[in-house]
């Protein structure tokens, strides 16, 4: 039992030790802009540093020149948590590379408490802690995933709100919702809601889940216990709504009503847009009548956006070695096939929402089937009819169930009933030697990509084109 401790407590500290130095390194080299988009997104911390106050999304000085339109108008909390760090660092410094950092540092310390949360998650999740390890090396240490959270973007804190939501979820679930799963949970939703509207699928599903788990079957019909839903779901909504409301109410005071500010940011688009760039004359596949069919066949939309969903840097030409991409395509595709192929019945050790019904059971795996397709379907539509962007941060908020569906069909696989006739020596060791080898590739090409490709081109390319 002690040197199992002394075990998990290394790997633990290898764990974040790891994202920590693939984090700032990444954090520190890149250089201002080269990360996609981080020049426009990085006017409004910059605005609030300088101003101490929020914008208005039609503030010139954050205008993205070209498009027309500011990020003003969508929900900009990690933008705040951003700017007044920098404004607090202003005291001190002027030095623009010294904010730049703070910036960067504020996603770089979200995606640290991202993977403290995937940590509790595979402990929820699976049984097996060496699966658990699976997961969390997975979920954390795909290269594009460690990306994100090196320089300025909502995407960093959006993935902080998911794993924050899914636990909270997770808890509330095995615990009736008890207080404290339901704080977790309202917090998620909090920041999710207030960072970032692709990730709003999760939101829907912790709705919908937590109002299922309210249905019982007795006798052959169907119940709903309105008072434990209507108790715990105040509470919830109370908790939501004073952490959320402000933002939608200051919004809808601004933009004549549009609380959400994305008619507002279309609007202000038509305004300042150049022609290549305005909504009623930008090229795109849908206006010059191909079918979406046509931009999947024709296009290179499937291609980039699994390549970048696994690690492409910069502004999408930082790309990393081939071995990286096929395994984690192999690895990925396996994972899947398995976690549907092989039926729960034939393992004998699953952990899979034990104490909940196969009714809902079968609803939350239906949920997490959504949430995973959403972004997918989001970015398809946006390269359709908007912009073409085959990016694969777009689809990055389906990475935790993913990850748990490939981790799991693995699980699955190792602990099939058929492996109860070996001795349990080679299952020991079968079971101990195959996640080892899994998380040291995992991790080994997670430096590959940042210190054998990202890291010299940045050395070759000091300033960004």
């Amino acid at each position: 039992m002690k040197k199992h401790s002394k075990f998990t407590t290394c790997i633990t500290l290898f764990y974040f030790i790891l994202y920590l130095a693939a984090g700032l390194s990444l954090l520190v080299k890149q250089p201002f802009g080269n990360p996609p988009d981080e020049y426009n997104r990085y006017l409004i911390p910059q605005y609030i540093a300088e101003h101490g106050t929020l914008p208005n999304g039609y503030e010139e000085s954050i205008r993205i020149n070209g498009y027309g339109f500011s990020y003003g108008f969508q929900p900009i909390l990690p933008y705040m948590f951003q700017g007044y760090a920098m404004w607090f660092v202003k005291l001190f410094t002027a030095d623009q590379t010294a904010l730049l950092y703070t910036a960067r540092g504020v996603n770089l310390i979200l995606g640290l408490l991202t993977a403290w949360l995937v940590l509790l998650l595979a402990k929820e999740w699976f049984r097996d802690r060496r699966f658990g390890w699976i997961f969390a090396f997975l979920a954390t240490f795909l290269p594009q995933s460690i990306f994100i959270h090196t320089y300025v973007n909502t995407d960093s804190c959006c993935m902080l709100s998911i794993a924050v939501m899914l636990y909270g979820l997770t808890l509330g679930l095995k615990s009736s919702f008890s207080r404290s799963s339901s704080v977790i949970m309202a917090l998620g939703i909090i920041l999710c809601a207030l960072s970032y509207y692709n990730a709003y699928g999760y939101i829907l599903s912790c709705i919908l889940l937590f109002t299922v788990f309210f249905v019982t079957s007795s006798g052959g019909k169907l119940h709903f216990q309105l008072r434990g839903f209507l108790t715990k779901g105040s509470f919830i909504s109370v908790l939501v709504l004073l952490g959320i409301s402000w933002w939608f109410i200051r919004s809808a005071i601004l933009y004549e009503g549009d609380f959400l500010g994305l008619r507002t940011r279309d609007a202000c688009a038509a305004l300042y847009a150049s022609p290549a760039f305005h909504p009623d004359t930008r090229v795109t596949w849908q206006n010059q009548g191909f079918s979406l069919w046509d931009m999947l066949r024709k296009s290179d939309f499937w291609m980039l956006s699994s390549l970048s969903f696994i690690g492409i840097y910069g502004a999408m030409d930082i790309i990393t070695s081939i071995w990286v991409y096929r395994f984690y395509k192999t690895l990925i595709f396996c994972g899947i096939l398995l976690c549907a192929l092989i039926p729960s019945s034939a393992s004998i050790h699953t952990k899979d929402l034990e104490q909940t019904g196969k009714g809902l059971r079968i609803f939350y795996h239906g949920n997490m089937i959504f949430c995973m397709l959403m972004p997918f379907i989001l970015s398809l539509i946006y390269s359709y009819s908007v912009d073409y962007q085959p990016q694969g941060r777009y689809l990055l908020p389906a990475l935790l169930p993913l990850c748990y569906y490939v981790t799991h069909g693995l699980d699955k696989l190792f602990h099939l009933r058929l492996f109860s006739a070996l001795s349990q020596k080679w299952k020991r060791q079968i079971l101990t030697w195959t996640p080892i080898v899994l998380c040291s590739v995992i991790a080994g090409f997670l430096l590959l990509t940042v210190y054998g490709y990202a890291l010299p081109y940045y050395d070759a390319n000091p300033v960004a084109p």
